[in-house]
């Protein structure tokens, strides 16, 4: 029996990134995790503990904290797209990069009516994410971008049924006409293409995401998904396919009927666990192949 090592990538994960920009008296920033790993040929890093192909996680965290500042950092794609290629070219043992990076949303606090020159406070409305992958240099570079969003709270008080499902001799789930949906999405989405305007294509695809989940009378949770899935396309020809994961935030009515008192669907306990989780994909019948653009991104079917 042969033992051999199998895939690998080293990196360094999780570096906290906060670009300030002051080129004028009304700062801006861009708030970021940004996580790096490379691919490659780093096999006797592992069998002989050989390190001259091996450029140091130390060394990729100070590459990102400097090119937030040489470079910039303007949509987090194009900073992902930059790393990587740099990452590749610089390290002798690397045929892959993987960047993934988070970014946390502020706005400017308002006083007077306006937004603060240089005071902010972070919002809650989901978390931007990017994870891009680029394999090779030259002509046979081929970059993957795969960007989304996360920990986007959702929840409708009514419009929302269940109802008709299969039952068993286990089945003590009562149907309801009328319920509440709540949710903590994720969503991502696989671009066909890197010449997109990532601000504006994740600005849209967020709104319609918002929108297809206010706006559709749900009989599932999985027919709702769909919906959002399914107006992301049809109105963004450089996506390729949409993923998400979306747990069911379930809510009980709470039985006040034992203290004489009526509840018309007004009070409820929040469940934290267990909980519904329902993944799905909806994607073009002839979508490009995705290549390496789903390495190391957990959590998805």
């Amino acid at each position: 029996m042969a033992i051999q090592l199998g895939p690998n990538q080293y990196g360094k994960a999780e570096n906290r990134l906060v670009r300030v920009f002051r080129d004028t008296d009304r700062h801006s920033i861009r708030d970021l995790n940004v996580s790096t790993s490379l691919r490659g040929r780093f096999a006797d890093a592992h069998t002989s503990g050989d390190q001259r192909d091996i450029l140091p996680t130390d060394t990729q965290k100070n590459t990102v904290f400097a090119f937030a500042k040489e470079k910039g950092v303007e949509a987090i794609e194009d900073f992902a797209l930059s790393l990587a290629d740099h990452f590749i070219a610089r390290c002798p043992g690397a045929d892959g990069a993987r960047i993934e990076i988070d970014e946390y949303a502020w706005d400017r606090i308002p006083v007077d009516g306006l937004g603060h020159d240089h005071s902010f406070v972070q919002t809650g409305g989901g978390i931007r994410t990017t994870v891009v992958n680029v394999d090779g240099v030259g002509p046979d570079r081929r970059a993957h971008i795969v960007s989304g969003i996360k920990d986007l709270v959702l929840l409708k008080t009514t419009g929302s049924e269940f109802h008709g499902f299969f039952k068993d001799k286990y089945t003590t789930l009562e149907e309801t006409h009328d319920r509440i949906l709540a949710t903590s999405l994720v969503a991502r989405w696989r671009y066909d293409y890197a010449d997109v305007n990532w601000d504006k294509s994740f600005d849209s695809i967020r709104a319609i995401l918002l929108r297809q989940f206010a706006a559709v009378h749900s009989l599932a949770l999985q027919q709702t998904l769909h919906s959002m899935g399914r107006a992301v396309l049809e109105q963004h020809v450089e996506v390729a396919e949409i993923r998400f994961s979306a747990p069911n935030k379930h809510h009980f009515l709470y039985d006040l009927a034992r203290f004489g008192v009526d509840n018309p669907g007004e009070v409820f306990i929040a469940g934290d666990r267990p909980y519904g989780l329902i993944e799905a994909t909806v994607e073009r019948d002839d979508a490009s192949d995705a290549g390496a653009a789903w390495h190391g991104i957990p959590a998805f079917c």
